[in-house]
C-alpha cells in the first residue's frame, strides 16, 4: 500500500485552485437543468466529438474559459465549428451556459473538469483544429511557475491533440508569463510560429477583446498574442507526460 508520502509525491501539479465563488439562482439553474444538454462528462473515457455535437465539423477547444464571454462570441461567429469549453469553476459554466441558451447558440459543449486531464484521457490524437488558452493564471510569484500550464509537456500533449496545420492560440497580459510562453513555444519541434520565429502576434486575430481585456487595457496592461502552427511533418516528443 502507497504510503502518504508516496501520495503526496505523484500528485499531480494543478495551473488552477477552485475559487468557487457564489453561484447565483440563475447559474445555479442553468448548472441543473442546461447542463444535461450541453455538458459532457468528466469521466476520463474518450469522447466521440461527432456524437457529441451531432455532425462533423472542425472542433476548437479553449482551455479555461472563464465566464465564457470569448467562447460565446466566437461560437456565435464561427456556426461551421463545434467549440468544446473546459473550466473548472462552475460561475463561469453556469454563466455560459445561460449565454449559449439565450442565443441558440448550438455548437458549445462544456465540460466541467480539469483541461489537462480532459485533453490527456478524454480526446483522441490529431481530433482538434485548433486550441485557445486566453489569460491563463499567471502564477506571478516565482515559486509557483512551476504551476503554469503552459510546459512543455503540455505544449507537446497540445500538439498531439492537434491536426496538422491545426492552431495554438495563446494571450497573456503579464509580461513575464508572455516570454516564458515565447521561450516554451520556440523551443517545441512540433509547432510553427506564424509571426516567425521568436515574435508575438501582431494582433488578437479572431480572439474577441473581453471587458476583462478592456478594464487591462484602460489600466495600461499589454497583451501578448502567441500564435503557432502545428506542422505536419513533426511529432510530439511526450504527449502523454
Amino acid at each position: 500500500m502507497a504510503s502518504n508520502d508516496d501520495v503526496r509525491h505523484h500528485r499531480p501539479i494543478r495551473s488552477f485552485v477552485r475559487r468557487e465563488g457564489r453561484l447565483t439562482e440563475s447559474q445555479r439553474q442553468a448548472l441543473e437543468t442546461l447542463l444535461p444538454d450541453y455538458g459532457l462528462p468528466a469521466d476520463n473515457r474518450v469522447l466521440d466529438l461527432a456524437a457529441a455535437f451531432g455532425r462533423r465539423a472542425p472542433v476548437v477547444l479553449e482551455v479555461g474559459f472563464g465566464n465564457g464571454e470569448s467562447l460565446a462570441a466566437m461560437a456565435a461567429a464561427h456556426p461551421e465549428r463545434d467549440y468544446l469549453g473546459v473550466e473548472v469553476h462552475r460561475p463561469g459554466v453556469g454563466r455560459l451556459l445561460n449565454r449559449v441558451a439565450a442565443e441558440g447558440l448550438t455548437n458549445i459543449r462544456v465540460v466541467e473538469h480539469d483541461a489537462v486531464e480532459v485533453m490527456r484521457y478524454q480526446l483522441p490524437e490529431a481530433c482538434l483544429a485548433g486550441i485557445q488558452l486566453f489569460f491563463p493564471d499567471p502564477w506571478p510569484k516565482k515559486r509557483h511557475h512551476k504551476r503554469r500550464i503552459v510546459q512543455p509537456a503540455w505544449v507537446e500533449l497540445a500538439a498531439s491533440r492537434l491536426q496538422p496545420g491545426g492552431w495554438l492560440h495563446m494571450a497573456t497580459d503579464w509580461e513575464d508569463y508572455a516570454w516564458h510562453m515565447l521561450d516554451v513555444m520556440e523551443a517545441s519541434r512540433a509547432f510553427e510560429n506564424t509571426a516567425g520565429a521568436g515574435r508575438f502576434a501582431g494582433d488578437a486575430g479572431e480572439r474577441p477583446r473581453t471587458k476583462f481585456e478592456e478594464r487591462g487595457t484602460r489600466k495600461g496592461h499589454a497583451v501578448y498574442d502567441l500564435v503557432y502552427t502545428r506542422r505536419a511533418n513533426a511529432s510530439p516528443d511526450h504527449p502523454d507526460a
